[in-house]
Order: structure tokens, then sequence, then C-alpha cells
């Protein structure tokens, strides 16, 4: 898998724009948190399609990045979480050990 990593507040602002064209997938992860780690995991596993962009946000380090997408996509913070983005919208959100990239990549179509 290859992940972009999400560092940076003026990238939410380039996924909120390329969402209109793709869907952007946001993948928050605590490493502090042993089932983070274990859904980390299990989506490194899968090939994503070329035309989702899937970004890593590691929570600890970029907390205010994660406030700002609670705030911005009106969801509710968790860990691990996992949001698809599309067309300016969180179009899913899912948490915890229901976590599944099928799941993601069929909310993506």
């Amino acid at each position: 898998m290859a992940w972009i990593t999400l560092e940076n507040l003026a990238q939410l602002v380039k996924i909120n724009i390329d969402s209109f064209s793709r869907p952007q997938i946001i993948f928050k992860h605590s490493t502090r948190c042993s089932i983070s780690g274990m859904i980390k995991n299990r989506l490194a596993k899968t090939e994503v399609p070329a035309d989702v962009d899937f970004y890593y946000l590691d929570l600890i380090n970029y907390r205010l990045i994660s406030n700002k997408i609670a705030e911005s996509y009106g969801i509710r913070h968790q860990s691990p979480q996992v949001l698809v983005i599309k067309i300016g919208k969180c179009a899913y959100s899912e948490s915890h050990q229901a976590i599944y990239m099928e799941d993601i990549l069929c909310q993506a179509k």
C-alpha cells in the first residue's frame, strides 16, 4: 500500500478539492493503540486502486489535523478511524474493528 502521509493543514484543502474528481480516503491512526496497529496492518495488505488517494494520519503527532478533520466534515473523532471524502463531504466513516478495506473501496466507488 502506498500511503500519502497527512502532516499539514494545507493537505486538507487539497483533499477537499481533489475529492471532486476522485475519492480521498483518510486513515486516522494512533501509534499507541494496539487495535489501531492491527487495523493499519490489515489495510496495508490490500492494494488500493490507482483512482483513489489514501492518506495516513499519525494522530499522536498531528492531533490538530485530526481535530480539523472532525470539525470540517462534522464527524466525531475516533481512533482508529477511516473516512471516505467525496465531493467535499464525508461520504463514509468507520472506526475500530469495523474497518475493512473491502467496505472502504465499496464506499469509494
